[in-house]
């Protein structure tokens, strides 16, 4: 009889359902935490990347080379003329350390590489009266960030104020920050997708320095 009273009691039912519930709803309740997070760093990065884009229309670009594309030309006839598109087509990017360098596109011509890191760190950073991409997105990495002036066929050769270039600010390979379920289901590795701004240069001689 007692052990009949035994498996029939209903004492402790409650206690128990609760423990194999609970971590469900705990993770899910947390779950809904973390991607309401990463869908604020999503917006944070669509504003980064604009910020940085109109950075780079304003200010001296990145790659010191772009200055002096279009400015002379030696072949007299073509003096006034549109400048084609992917003319030049200059891809800046930085490493692990910050240290940034360029690069020629394919299909393009470029007259140096140099680079200005003072160009790019303005375009990073800001400064105290313009916000610059981190600004926006605090776990941004320089390595993470690439800016492309490439030639847009507007303007023409010897135009005064310089290139007309499209100026292209991207961002890549930047991880989804996770506050609870990194630790427990590894979503600290999710890669955010590439995002990016795209502007048409302004008058490239008379920009802002940082």
């Amino acid at each position: 009889m007692g052990r009949t009273k035994f498996w029939a009691s209903q004492s402790g039912t409650t206690m128990v359902e609760m423990a194999i519930v609970m971590p469900l709803l705990l993770t899910l309740l947390l779950g809904f935490i973390d991607f309401g997070y990463a869908f604020y760093q999503w917006n944070a990065g669509n504003k980064a990347v604009q910020a940085g884009a109109r950075l780079a229309q304003i200010s001296t670009p990145v790659a010191s080379g772009l200055l002096a594309e279009t400015i002379t030309q030696t072949d007299l006839t073509k003096v006034g003329t549109a400048v084609p598109a992917n003319t030049y087509n200059y891809i800046c990017t930085a490493n692990t350390a910050g240290s940034v360098s360029c690069v020629c596109g394919t299909g393009a011509t470029c007259q140096n590489l140099n680079v200005s890191q003072d160009a790019f760190n303005f375009i990073f950073s800001g400064n105290s009266g313009r916000p610059g991409m981190q600004t926006f997105l605090p776990m941004l990495a320089k390595s993470e960030v690439r800016i492309q002036y490439q030639a847009s066929g507007l303007g023409y050769w010897t135009r005064p104020s310089g290139p007309v270039p499209t100026i292209t600010v991207s961002i890549t390979n930047h991880p989804f920050q996770f506050f609870f379920l990194g630790g427990l289901l590894g979503f600290g590795n999710i890669t955010m997708p590439s995002m990016l701004s795209t502007v048409t240069g302004e008058d490239m001689k008379s920009t802002w320095t940082p």
